[in-house]
């Protein structure tokens, strides 16, 4: 492999891995739901982790993007199954079959 390329080899197999790692989570646009072990309503936040609402336990979302924050923890921007943008949801609380 030439030189040039070979950062980006290392790249490839750190998503592939990170890829395999996700295992049963969801692809950005699969059909989840929303879901707290105590059944109470879980806050949405907007990119700045302000809380902008809430989504009750059970609700189905369907989620357009992942990502993490600065301390390296997963969240999903989600949006209602109508396709009305919701928010940032910690990955947590999000259940896909």
């Amino acid at each position: 492999m030439s030189e040039k390329l070979a950062p980006f080899a290392g790249l490839t197999l750190a998503a592939l891995a990170a890829a395999i790692a996700w295992g049963a989570t969801a692809l950005a646009g699969d059909r989840c739901k929303a879901t707290d072990a105590m059944g109470a309503s879980i806050a949405l936040h907007d990119q700045r982790k302000n809380v902008i609402g809430a989504i009750k336990d059970g609700n189905a979302i369907i989620v357009q993007r992942y990502g993490e924050d600065d301390h390296g923890r997963p969240w999903a921007y989600v949006a209602s199954p109508g396709g009305k943008r919701l928010g940032w949801l910690y990955r947590e609380f999000i259940r896909c079959s």
